[in-house]
């Protein structure tokens, strides 16, 4: 399968303008649908984005209705087009189930993650993903997959072309609990500070000795996207991801990420941190 990217960002994007055609055309989402035969509730949905693939017939008649020109038709059939790609995340439901975090971590230009307790997932080596998992209620068979999928999540830092922006806030009671052997945790330890050397990824640490910070109870992932379309914010714990779209909240959560990351060592401080660290699990 492919692991081509751009296809969940094509499809927000065809939803938001297909909403804002809409709008301008001063029909609600309803008189479309009569006026175009279909059953209510299908504008809406495509407009909510809780489509899986968007139909070129549709968008078609979509652009007759509003009357766009012809220039602007071909866009939004080739945003069609490159939504429907076939993305390699979907063959792992049994994971993502119907989020679709990875598509968008995927389509990133940058991303921003803070998790206070935890290492982020783009981070974690082999040992560090099953250590984790195992301490959770779901068998063996899935954590299986589930490593292998955030594995393949990973490649976004390394692919050939189009490697997002990575800043990572990390604490440095993340990496104080026991998991696993020595070794295992020096490799973990070392395997950040290999990350935190790469032109494209900004690794910053929480030590015990700042004290409070801003991020105590935080999980943030903001990612950036190419060209205007709106970043947006992920909130995660235990059992769900929230997603955050609204430009008020995207800029709070922006801003709070900011402040923890200004409460956190600098790159090359942290770098030396984490050797000290890998030094002491000899």
């Amino acid at each position: 399968m492919s692991n081509s990217f751009g296809a969940t960002v094509a499809k927000r994007r065809l939803s938001r303008r297909l909403a804002e055609l809409r709008t301008d055309s001063g029909h609600t989402a309803n008189q479309v649908c009569d006026k175009l035969g279909w059953g209510r509730g299908k504008v809406g949905r495509f407009e909510a984005n809780a489509w899986r693939l968007p139909q070129l017939s549709d968008i078609r008649d979509l652009c007759r209705f509003y009357g766009v020109s012809e220039d602007e038709q071909n866009e939004l059939e080739e945003l069609a087009r490159l939504a429907r790609a076939r993305q390699w995340w979907r063959e792992y439901a049994d994971v993502f189930g119907d989020s679709e975090y990875p598509g968008f971590e995927a389509d990133a230009t940058r991303i921003c993650v803070y998790m206070p307790l935890i290492l982020p997932g783009l981070l974690q080596t082999p040992a560090y993903i099953d250590a984790y998992m195992r301490v959770g209620p779901k068998p063996p068979e899935w954590r299986e997959r589930a490593l292998e999928a955030r594995l393949r999540r990973q490649e976004i830092l390394t692919r050939a072309t189009g490697r997002p922006d990575l800043v990572a806030v990390i604490t440095e009671a993340s990496l104080m609990y026991r998991w696993g052997t020595p070794a295992d945790r020096r490799a973990q330890v070392e395997h950040l500070v290999e990350m935190g050397a790469r032109p494209n990824v900004e690794l910053r640490m929480i030590t015990f000795d700042s004290g409070p910070h801003p991020g105590m109870s935080s999980l943030i992932s903001i990612f950036d996207f190419p060209g205007d379309e709106p970043s947006m914010v992920f909130l995660e714990n235990d059992s769900a991801l929230q997603e955050v779209n609204t430009p008020e909240e995207v800029d709070a959560y922006a801003l709070t990420f900011g402040r923890i990351r200004e409460a956190a060592l600098d790159a090359p401080a942290t770098a030396a941190r984490l050797e000290r660290l890998a030094a002491q699990l000899e």
